[in-house]
């Protein structure tokens, strides 16, 4: 009996030993803060470190996460300024500054910054209108947090930011909503596409505009070309009339001086002109206008006449060709072949031929002309 009562008693011991050895350790991990009570009033705050306690006397009243804290709140109904009312969820980001005054100022931190934060957007919504809501969560979030900071300092809180989650206007109003959102979609599509199709117009009517410019362009060109070949031909033709009628009058000149210098070597007796003169009569009636030639009465003496301008009365008294005293050989005419020497000239002028080229160029750059031909192209 003696010795399992002195063992019980020293189990006993040994029991109580690591009771009072756990109550006099505590551990307190970084980012954590444990307030410590002595004898039920508050005694110190410690933090990351390993914490000697009084057995039976200090006590741990509460650890307190030290480390900013994101807290969701389940959506929370609010009337607006135009009586519409919209669920709005809300997310607190606050952060435990002061172990002490969050373990003994309020019961519940964390009810206590959800009510906080209800009312005071209930208050700061009240005053807005659903469309000033909708778009006024920056203004919102600014006062929200203003306020709650102010109120929970005093409870050793530092809220960080507050944002609005969600705002959920009613269903009819949400209807609403998606029918002016869809409206003004297409309102914006009708606007681009009369904005598209106006650009695409302006773009058109650019185009023609180019293409009739350079049309009546190209229209000008070939106006003027065509009238400066026209007038080049004018003056070529012109040039070669103007030689051929040289030409031939330098040939009837000696077609006559050749006649004359026969007539005057052959010596014609008034038989040979009377003879001649028969010959020709013919010819004369020939015309289209004469029907019938009638010899002259007086033929006899109009031969005789003649023969006395050509002729003398011979010793037979026959009238005979006499040459004239003064029958000198003719003066010729002035040699102005050197004048009129360039009227023959074969080759292209350098004008017509600049021209001519410029015409082939402006041709070809319009795509019309056919240098191995040499013809304007036809159309396409």
């Amino acid at each position: 009996m003696g010795v399992a009562a002195g063992a019980f008693v020293l189990i006993v011991l040994i029991i109580l030993g690591v009771t009072i050895v756990l109550k006099s350790v505590a551990l307190v991990p970084q980012a954590e803060a444990a307030v410590i009570e002595r004898l039920g009033r508050y005694s110190k705050t410690v933090s990351g470190q390993l914490t000697i306690l009084v057995p039976f006397v200090d006590r741990i009243r509460a650890k307190v996460d030290l480390r900013e804290r994101v807290v969701s709140f389940p959506p929370q109904p609010v009337i607006t300024e135009d009586n519409l009312t919209v669920n709005i969820d809300t997310v607190v980001y606050f952060q435990v500054t002061s172990p002490q005054a969050a373990v003994y100022e309020i019961s519940n931190y964390i009810v206590g910054v959800e009510q906080l934060t209800t009312t005071t957007l209930r208050n700061v919504v009240g005053g807005m209108t659903l469309e000033q809501t909708l778009t006024s969560r920056d203004q919102i979030n600014g006062q929200l947090r203003g306020v709650l900071d102010e109120a929970t300092g005093r409870w050793g809180l530092r809220v960080a930011r507050v944002e609005l989650r969600s705002i959920d206007p009613p269903p009819s109003v949400q209807e609403s909503m998606e029918k002016q959102m869809k409206a003004d979609r297409e309102k914006r599509a009708m606007i681009l596409s009369a904005e598209g199709a106006r650009q695409a117009a302006i773009l058109s009517a650019q185009g023609q505009k180019q293409a009739q410019i350079l049309a009546a362009e190209g229209s000008r060109q070939s106006a003027i070309l065509a009238a400066e070949g026209e007038r080049q031909s004018r003056i070529l033709r012109a040039e070669g009339e103007r030689a051929a009628q040289y030409l031939q009058a330098q040939g009837q000149a000696k077609a006559i001086e050749k006649v004359f210098a026969a007539v005057k070597s052959g010596k014609p007796t008034p038989e040979l002109l009377a003879y001649q003169y028969l010959q020709t009569l013919p010819k004369m009636a020939q015309g289209e206008a004469n029907k019938v030639w009638l010899i002259p009465s007086d033929f006899g003496s109009a031969l005789q006449g003649f023969t006395k301008l050509l002729g003398a009365p011979g010793e037979d008294g026959v009238f005979r060709y006499q040459p004239s005293p003064a029958d000198e050989p003719a003066e010729r005419p002035e040699d102005d072949s050197a004048d009129v020497a360039g009227w023959f000239e074969t080759k292209t002028t350098p004008e017509v031929a600049a021209a001519v080229a410029e015409a082939q160029s402006a041709a070809q750059e319009i795509g019309q002309f056919d240098p191995a031909s040499r013809h304007q192209l036809p159309d396409a």
